[in-house]
């Protein structure tokens, strides 16, 4: 929806920083939303609020003017949908392990703080990962920068690994909370970018299709990294669990080096084609061009 509501092209930039932010916000808040409610009336009583929270926020996405002007671009009959773009293809693979970083690091913050404070310590290492998401996603947003976001998320996805690294020192919970900031820092980047080259990269009439599949595949990332977090972190405490986002990020990392060719930027006729079915009216919108600064 984000091209039929803003037509400049810094502004479509700035959206999208904004809404990774809100993401990870989001999922960084809403544990410690839900904590809150148990503790302060029952468990059945936080489900029912925050069942009705997301259902208030559904409804007023869905009954807004824009989504309800929103026509898709006519697509081709594909059985693979979205998912014939191979440069798709491997940023879904990228951002798999992406989310395996995120969803490790909320079971590493477990052993570590109950051997440094017990719950008050897990609740400020999610806050500050929040905290550098929100950090990292309002700078990022604040500019237009230079170069095609297909090599811009390299480098982003290469800074995510390096401060993911730190954390493996474990020291006091302080620092800690200042490390756990700046392993959030280039997440929400990362994310904004990723959509950028989502609306560049899907088929026409498949953007929303593709949208929806990296929402996926990051979530999913994220529950797998959560599962495979708890084994390791049984073997070997929270070092072990704070290495496994490092090691997360360095795959992605390779993935997207190792398919460079794949997910090169695309050519102009591409570009349009994926962008411009978001417009209801048919109108020009903003065009990226290989260049571009998304």
């Amino acid at each position: 929806l984000w091209p039929a509501v803003l037509r400049r092209e810094e502004q479509l930039h700035t959206a999208y920083a904004m809404d990774a932010v809100a993401q990870e916000v989001m999922f960084t808040v809403g544990p410690l939303l839900v904590t809150l409610c148990v503790s302060l009336w029952s468990a059945q009583a936080a489900l029912v609020l925050l069942n009705a929270v997301g259902v208030l926020g559904a409804l007023s996405v869905v009954l807004s003017p824009p989504s309800r002007a929103w026509r898709s671009a006519p697509r081709e009959a594909h059985w693979l949908g979205a998912l014939r773009s191979p440069g798709l293809l491997v940023l879904l693979g990228a951002f798999l392990f992406v989310g395996i970083a995120l969803g490790s690091i909320t079971v590493a913050a477990v052993p570590y703080a109950d051997a440094h404070g017990g719950d008050a310590v897990y609740g400020w290492l999610m806050a500050a990962l929040g905290l550098g998401a929100l950090a990292g996603g309002a700078v990022y947003g604040t500019r237009e920068w230079p170069g095609a976001p297909e090599r811009r998320l390299r480098v982003l996805v290469a800074l995510l690994a390096v401060c993911y690294v730190p954390l493996t020192s474990t020291p006091g919970a302080v620092a800690m909370v200042l490390l756990t900031v700046v392993s959030g820092v280039f997440l929400a980047p990362c994310i904004a970018c990723a959509f950028i080259i989502v609306d560049r990269h899907a088929p026409r009439g498949t953007v929303t299709e593709a949208f929806s599949w990296l929402v996926t595949t990051f979530t999913v990332g994220t529950s797998v990294g959560t599962g495979v977090a708890g084994p390791v972190v049984q073997a070997g405490g929270a070092l072990g669990g704070f290495a496994l986002p490092a090691v997360a990020g360095a795959v992605s990392l390779l993935v997207l080096l190792a398919t460079g060719p794949v997910l090169a930027p695309p050519g102009g006729e591409a570009v349009v084609a994926a962008s411009s079915e978001n417009d209801p009216n048919r109108a020009a919108e903003p065009r990226f061009s290989s260049g571009d600064r998304a």
